[in-house]
């Protein structure tokens, strides 16, 4: 029997209706940033960070959390010593500054929420001190400061033995011409840009395939990767500030771009209006994910449908524009490559991999 993200708990139709009526209800408070000297600019609800205009500058927020990914690095802790804690920090900055830099906002401040069941879950001062260094080195790549949080102890709501990590973060944009507000047209260019692995994105299912796994974490992935599975979930996120600051510095136009988390490729069809998203140039899956589609077992579209597959974040460019973005990804660390292509097909919206044979239609992704 295949396994799926819903089977794990994750039900996304029952997510992504609490998610919808929190953008109607939100959006009745808007009128309140007159007060402030603020605006809310047109289509920022439902996109992945909130914007707030002035007259000559942008202001975005975003909070996200980390999930469930710490419970694997606390298993692997305890079985083999090897302590993910900063690898695990750099995940929460990593989920929170890429969904900022969406919209074209760098990161200025960074918060910390750190929510325990017991204030004893810090007395292992081991893996107190990698949560802080991996924290402020995930600032330093995001080019952020490390602003502040919160460390509640929330006994009989969290876990005793756990940690709920999770963070914020205010981004600007100036001048405003550098807003990415999703000017996608019929033949714009698909550039991905490599993930690390899973990142932050499904550690849910992840945990299943462990638990029917005789050797769990400490399993060999196999497929040319010589890690054990828990050392390769725990490879820590990759941030892609660097990328849309770059294309900033060198003047290069990001029609729209997609972090591609939750809901997986799907995610690559976020933008409202509707095109087909061609993938004509998929890279073969990463080993992790090769071993989690076999050892689940997983359907092939259920892994691209709940995973990244590969690929972290995505850019919608010009086809003029291509290689120059492809250098600016390449000359500020980036794994990218040119994956694809926009194509308008009247009211049709959907992500198509002909090559894999799968296709997403516009109805399996609901987040507005």
């Amino acid at each position: 029997m295949s396994l799926s993200y819903e089977s794990s708990g994750v039900n996304y139709d029952q997510l992504d209706a609490f998610k919808r009526a929190c953008q109607q209800a939100a959006k009745t408070t808007a009128g309140l940033l007159k007060d402030h000297g603020y605006a809310e600019p047109a289509s920022t609800r439902g996109e992945s960070a909130y914007l707030m205009e002035a007259a000559g500058h942008y202001l975005a927020h975003v909070e996200e959390g980390l999930g469930t990914k710490n419970l694997v690095a606390d298993a692997v802790y305890a079985a083999t010593g090897k302590n993910f804690y900063r690898e695990i920090a750099i995940d929460t900055v990593a989920t929170i500054v890429n969904d900022l830099a969406t919209c074209g906002a760098l990161p200025i401040s960074v918060a910390m929420h750190a929510a325990v069941g017991e204030s004893a879950w810090f007395a292992d001062a081991k893996r107190m001190q990698s949560l802080v260094d991996g924290w402020a080195e995930g600032c330093r790549q995001a080019g952020a400061v490390w602003g502040g949080g919160e460390t509640p102890t929330l006994r009989g709501i969290v876990n005793a033995a756990t940690i709920v990590l999770a963070g914020s973060a205010i981004g600007k944009i100036e001048p405003k011409s550098l807003r990415i507000t999703g000017e996608v047209r019929d033949g714009d260019s698909i550039i991905f840009l490599a993930s690390s692995g899973v990142q932050t994105n499904g550690l849910s299912l992840c945990r299943m395939i462990a638990d029917k796994l005789p050797q769990g974490y400490s399993t060999p992935i196999g497929f040319g990767d010589s890690r054990s599975y828990g050392e390769a979930l725990l490879a820590p996120s990759v941030i892609y500030v660097a990328f849309v600051r770059e294309c900033q510095r060198r003047g290069l136009k990001l029609n729209y771009v997609s972090h591609v988390t939750g809901h997986g490729w799907r995610k690559l069809m976020r933008l409202e209006e509707p095109f087909v998203y061609e993938i004509t140039t998929p890279r073969p899956a990463p080993a992790l994910f090769q071993f989690m589609e076999k050892s689940g077992p997983i359907d092939r579209r259920e892994m691209y449908a709940t995973f990244n597959m590969g690929i972290g974040f995505a850019a919608y460019v010009d086809p003029k524009s291509a290689d120059a973005v492809l250098a600016a990804a390449k000359a500020s660390g980036y794994d990218a490559w040119l994956a694809g292509r926009v194509k308008k097909e009247g009211v049709r919206k959907a992500v198509v991999v002909p090559s894999l044979g799968i296709t997403f239609e516009g109805d399996t992704l609901q987040v507005r």
